[in-house]
């Protein structure tokens, strides 16, 4: 089958490319905005498109030239202060780029599955009472960011509805791993412990709020998960994905600490704390589970310990 992955560049976008092209089963074709592939492990084995989908036009010709069976819509801008700071330019990319995605498959006259990467923000400030959240809990995003997501979630499942689209929108759960961005809570630990123990940092590490409990599962398991929704997945459905456990960012970091080969102290960073931030949150993926056979195989504390030795080595090459 002929895969098309959105945002290939970016943290999961690499992942899936990889657990696609080790499966054998599928000819991979990745679309993002910079001019080359960002990871060099995919060079000669993926069809690179520069391309935006904010654009309608490239979107059409990238499209056009394709032609998948499946694609993965994953492009967008998933940065949640970011979205703080700009919400204008959040809303253009995750929404827009979506939209200009749907109409040209309906130009263009194709019938690929699409699977559209949704995420756990969009149900926002939820109750005590609706854990563990299900498909059905209701939608209260709480950030510029999940409302983008939401009102993907909802565009996909108006277009299957009014168009026929093939959509599916998958709900991943927080996910962490190795190339993760430092604008995440775990690689900004991770890269901290890094810089400390190559003698680049003072043996301080900034924290924001350590008590938000989290439901984290590997991205080698979400890109699994991807795949499982193109294969098994009902046309139209949400499915939630994650571990089923919840984990408190303090239990994150302490477990990341005992790897380090320094003694390191503590102290909070206001500027690491979100105007609005939810206190607990874990997934009933039971949905999923019974649609795809899916379960989450890699342990949280390697899943740790990898993300620290990729800082360790990103840092051992800037020196």
């Amino acid at each position: 089958m002929r895969a098309l992955i959105t945002g290939i560049n970016g943290f999961v976008g690499g992942h899936l490319a990889e657990h696609l092209l080790a499966t054998g089963a599928w000819d991979v074709a990745g679309l993002a905005r910079q001019p080359t592939l960002a990871f060099g492990a995919l060079d000669g084995r993926v069809t690179y498109i520069a391309a935006d989908l904010n654009d309608r036009d490239q979107a059409l010709m990238a499209l056009a030239s394709v032609r998948p069976d499946v694609i993965f819509h994953l492009a967008g801008q998933s940065n949640v202060p970011r979205a703080f700071a700009d919400p204008h330019t959040t809303v253009q990319t995750n929404i827009g780029a979506q939209l200009n995605l749907f109409l040209s498959v309906l130009q263009l006259r194709l019938d690929p599955l699409m699977i559209i990467a949704s995420s756990n923000e969009i149900y926002g400030m939820v109750r005590p009472e609706e854990l563990p959240l299900t498909e059905e809990t209701p939608l209260r995003p709480v950030n510029p960011y999940a409302v983008s997501k939401a009102a993907q979630d909802l565009f996909a499942y108006q277009y299957y509805i009014s168009h026929q689209l093939r959509t599916i929108r998958l709900r991943p759960f927080n996910h962490i791993g190795p190339r993760q961005t430092e604008a995440f809570v775990v690689p900004a630990f991770a890269a901290q412990i890094a810089r400390i123990e190559a003698g680049l940092q003072p043996p301080t590490l900034r924290v924001g709020n350590l008590a938000a409990e989290r439901d984290f599962s590997d991205v080698r398991d979400i890109a699994r998960a991807y795949e499982l929704a193109a294969l098994y997945g009902e046309v139209g459905a949400a499915y939630n994905v994650g571990s089923e456990q919840a984990v408190s960012v303090r239990r994150l970091l302490e477990i990341l600490l005992t790897f380090s080969t320094h003694d390191v102290q503590i102290e909070p960073d206001p500027s690491r704390m979100r105007p609005s931030d939810v206190p607990r949150v874990v997934c009933n993926a039971s949905r999923f589970r019974a649609a795809t056979g899916w379960k989450p195989l890699i342990p949280l504390e390697q899943t740790l310990f990898d993300t620290l030795e990729y800082w360790r080595s990103r840092i051992q090459e800037q020196l």
